[in-house]
Formats: C-alpha cells, sequence, structure tokens
C-alpha cells in the first residue's frame, strides 16, 4: 500500500527533513497577525488568538518534497481554508489565492486546489505545536502538490482573479507541482 501513496521519484523518509528560505521569526503571540485580503467582501486582519478561536480540524496526509523525500502520515492540526475561505465571504471572480510569509516568500494557487477537505493552515503536527524550523507557528498544508506549495510561517493571503507568479515559482520551478506527474520545474 505504501509504493501506492508514493509519487514518482520520491523516497520516503521517517525523518522530517528541514529545508527553507529564510528563518523563522521570532513569535509573539500578541503582535502576531494574519491578513485576507484582496476579492473578499469581509477583509480580515486575525490575531493569533481570533485564528486560534477557529474551529479546529484535523487532516492525516502524505507531504512530498520537491527534493525527492516523502513523509507519509502526518497528522496536521490547524483551521481549514475553507473555514477562512467562508470567514472572508471571497467573491465569485476569484480564482486564485497568493499566500506569504514574514519575509519575501510567498507561492500562489487556484481557489480549487485550496478548496479540498485536507487543506489546511496547521499550527499543530504529530501532537505537538509546529516547530518553526517547520513552519510554525502557521504553515499552509496542501498535500496534492509538492511542498514548496506550503508556505511556512504564513501571515496572508490575497484572493486574484489572475494568477500571481510565487518565488520559487518565478526561479523556474513548476507552477502546478503536481507530485504524481513528477512537475518539479517549468
Amino acid at each position: 500500500m505504501t509504493k501506492e501513496r508514493v509519487p514518482p521519484g520520491q523516497y520516503v523518509t521517517e525523518n522530517f527533513p528541514i529545508l527553507h528560505l529564510g528563518s523563522p521569526s521570532e513569535f509573539d503571540p500578541e503582535a502576531w497577525d494574519f491578513h485576507i485580503q484582496g476579492l473578499v467582501a469581509r477583509p480580515l486582519c486575525l490575531s493569533w488568538a481570533e485564528l486560534k478561536a477557529l474551529p479546529r480540524t484535523v487532516s492525516v496526509s502524505d507531504f512530498h518534497c520537491v527534493t525527492g523525500w516523502s513523509r507519509l502520515d502526518n497528522r496536521w492540526e490547524g483551521v481549514a481554508f475553507k473555514a477562512l475561505y467562508e470567514l472572508a465571504q471571497v467573491q465569485p471572480e476569484a480564482r486564485f489565492v497568493t499566500l506569504w510569509d514574514h519575509q519575501l516568500y510567498s507561492s500562489s494557487l487556484p481557489l480549487a486546489d485550496l478548496l479540498r477537505d485536507d487543506v489546511l493552515l496547521a499550527y499543530r503536527h504529530d501532537g505537538s505545536d509546529l516547530a518553526p524550523e517547520h513552519g510554525g507557528p502557521l504553515r499552509l498544508v496542501v498535500p496534492h502538490r509538492y511542498a514548496y506549495k506550503s508556505v511556512k510561517w504564513v501571515r496572508g493571503m490575497r484572493f486574484t482573479a489572475e494568477q500571481e507568479m510565487g518565488f520559487w515559482e518565478q526561479r523556474g520551478y513548476s507552477n502546478t507541482a503536481d507530485p504524481w506527474k513528477e512537475e518539479r520545474y517549468a
């Protein structure tokens, strides 16, 4: 069964390798905020307490890195993307979402990719608060795309009609990032 869950060109690891651009910021729950903007009826700026007060969801999924490793059966806890989508009252012309971190990293995905049931903004991983080196306090988790689409240290998202290219996509990585099709590079 494991073989069917591992995309071509990937190997399974029990570890959770650490790869990222930039570095975690100091997390101050009193000062932290999360912005939702763009094509929404209700632009939002949520505090950490407000975000954590939203309904919690749990999702178990596999995680695939473009560098070739896959980690199976990750237990993520956080806020379902759909919950934030509904809270912001996204306008019908929105087709894409750009997400960004506290520094210079961003990624953009079609809205349809983010509305899947297993997509969430996670603050816990495998029963513990999400460690800073893995994107804590909050990271996007999009299990059906390579991990560079799952923005670490995510601080906001913008709903758009046209797609904005993210950090790696501007540097030649695939915009669709489907691990099952080995879409690593554009």
